[in-house]
């Protein structure tokens, strides 16, 4: 298996610095969130501009809004950029937006998002496998439909952390992305994806497991704490927000003991500057990537 360590980008001035700079330093992947009311960049159009500029850095959405989206449509641009930039494409996928007014930006209808979900995940998976896909389900119907360029495998991770949010990762998808959760919530979260699969016949490797973390370098906004206990109400927030770049270090240690792998580390601070946050980055969480053996 093997710990390999990302940064989420923010809305920073820096946007096309960072990745420069990124890439320059060998980090392993930059990673676009889904934030329509503020100055995010748009996840899909972050990973097809970042893939323009670099040629080994991987990129990844953390995390994309799925219900609300067309598959066809998804499932393009995914084959697209896989074929502009193989095996450097890691798209996760995400139930609704995290902030409650952007939930407009992707209208289901009252009480079936997660029905939608699986349906939408269903199709996009059909049209990235089969040569011409049709399909009558309750929200999408496509007659002959087929995508062109299809990759050779596309891993579609979920995040969630609810159970039926970790079930569904075990169902239907190749890798899971929590957040906000301790170590060892996170061990019996990916037990209870293990689980999921098995039961659906399934399995997911074994180091398709990962965790997004904010690191707090100059204190935790109060935002950033209100979201956190409203996430996670019987955790203390600076459980799972580690503050300076030992805190972060410890932390992501002890989500490798208890199984995870993949780590994607955000700046808290919106208004900093971006370069040193990633020497910092470099210097301190880098040298922790490493292999290590498979779980018995």
């Amino acid at each position: 298996m093997k710990v390999r360590i990302g940064v989420g980008l923010g809305p920073h001035e820096d946007f096309v610095e960072a990745i420069d700079h990124a890439e320059e330093i060998g980090i392993d992947s930059i990673w676009f969130s889904e934030v329509v009311f503020a100055e995010h960049v748009d996840p899909f159009i972050g990973m097809a501009y970042a893939l323009s500029r670099t040629q080994n850095m991987k990129v990844g959405t953390g995390v994309a809004v799925l219900p609300g989206r067309n598959p066809i449509l998804v499932a393009k641009q995914l084959a697209s950029l896989a074929a502009l930039a193989p095996k450097r494409v890691l798209p996760v996928f995400g139930l609704q937006p995290a902030r409650k007014p952007e939930r407009q930006a992707f209208p289901v209808p009252h009480g079936k998002r997660g029905e939608l979900f699986d349906e939408t995940m269903q199709v996009i998976r059909r049209l990235l496998t089969e040569d011409a896909v049709t399909f009558n389900g309750t929200f999408h119907t496509l007659e002959n439909a087929s995508i062109r360029p299809r990759p050779r495998r596309m891993d579609i991770w979920l995040a969630g952390t609810a159970r039926p949010g970790l079930e569904r990762t075990g169902r239907l998808a190749d890798g899971w992305l929590g957040s906000f959760l301790t170590p060892a919530q996170s061990r019996l979260a990916k037990r209870t994806i293990e689980a999921a699969a098995a039961a659906a016949g399934r399995e997911i490797e074994a180091d398709h497991y990962g965790v997004s973390i904010a690191v707090a370098t100059d204190g935790i906004p109060p935002a950033l704490l209100d979201a956190a206990r409203a996430r996670q109400p019987e955790v203390d927030p600076r459980e799972v927000i580690p503050q300076g770049w030992d805190q972060a270090r410890d932390l992501i240690e002890e989500y490798i003991d208890a199984g995870l792998t993949k780590f994607v580390v955000r700046q808290v601070d919106p208004a900093a500057r971006v370069r040193p946050f990633l020497d910092d980055f470099a210097a301190k969480l880098m040298p922790l990537e490493r292999d290590i053996p498979d779980p018995v």
